[in-house]
């Protein structure tokens, strides 16, 4: 069976397990506190630490695995490929400085500046890509207390909203790059028939359920009289699907997958036209 590296713990284990689940890969654990579980007929998961994923990926450990992008950055190991954003557990990796510092973007730094943080190999390439030497302080966590003991002059770290680094006295002075979750490869074990086409099922698989979470299945009854403007408030994937109604043809029955931010204004637009028995519902697979 073909091995997926899944965190251990944490709310990414928790998203991507429910995400895998919902794709027809529910886990099958022979324990509580068992380290592998069998995935469906053709994969098997094993949990460990998400920074450990990308390694386990890239020795070829495991075939697959799901992690933050910013740890496979952090990685940076060739034989990882990369192949589909899950779109969740979003945030980025930032250079923060004390509230105080006058520093206003990376390329401001001092040469041998003190950058403390647990991506080191992320905070060496940019500041060299940059042009500025600096010198990295590795922390395995909080960083943001490093300015403060005087154990760094600047942080590079996480960050979603900003609030941490807010409540610690630190400003945002540059982005280094975006991540979120991503399901990556052996790139090696991808010139195996037999595993590209299991990655091509499991990305399918996933996939369908994403895009089915950004969608939405409305049907409504519409005025014969109105289809022309009913069109053009449900363009659906490929236009609406018109059903007739047994009522001598005074009424259709309108289908159409819509965007899920939308449904509201939807409903709004096809009430003004007359729209009755109005259903949304939620998508749990959507193929294009």
């Amino acid at each position: 069976m073909l091995r997926i590296a899944i965190p251990n713990k944490g709310r990414l284990s928790e998203q991507a397990l429910e995400l895998l689940e919902t794709a027809g890969l529910k886990p099958e654990f022979r324990a509580d506190r068992a380290l592998v579980a069998r995935l469906g007929d053709s994969f098997q998961a094993i949990f460990v630490r998400a920074q450990d994923i990308p390694e386990f990926v890239a020795d070829g450990a495991a075939e697959f695995g799901i992690t933050g992008s910013d740890l496979v950055e952090e990685a940076h190991r060739d034989e990882i490929t990369e192949l589909l954003d899950l779109g969740f557990g979003k945030c980025r990796l930032v250079v923060a400085a004390r509230d105080e510092s006058s520093l206003k973007a990376p390329g401001d730094l001092a040469p041998g500046t003190r950058v403390a943080t647990s991506f080191p190999g992320i905070a060496r390439r940019f500041f060299q890509e940059l042009g500025v030497e600096i010198q990295v302080v590795p922390v395995s966590g909080a960083a943001e207390i490093a300015p403060h003991l005087g154990v760094a002059d600047i942080i590079v770290d996480l960050t979603s909203t900003g609030s941490t680094l807010r409540v610690n006295g630190l400003r945002e002075i540059g982005t280094i790059l975006h991540s979120s979750a991503r399901i990556i490869a052996n790139g090696e074990a991808l010139n195996v028939e037999e595993t590209r086409r299991s990655a091509t099922e499991l990305t399918n698989a996933v996939e369908s359920v994403l895009r089915a979470s950004r969608k939405r299945y409305l049907m409504a009854n519409v005025p014969r009289a109105k289809l022309d403007e009913v069109r053009s408030v449900l363009p659906g994937i490929s236009g609406p699907t018109i059903v007739d109604v047994l009522d001598q043809g005074t009424w259709v029955a309108a289908h159409a997958v819509v965007e899920a931010d939308q449904v509201y204004q939807t409903i709004t637009r096809l009430k003004e036209l007359g729209a009755e028995g109005i259903l949304v519902t939620r998508i749990e697979r959507l193929m294009p």
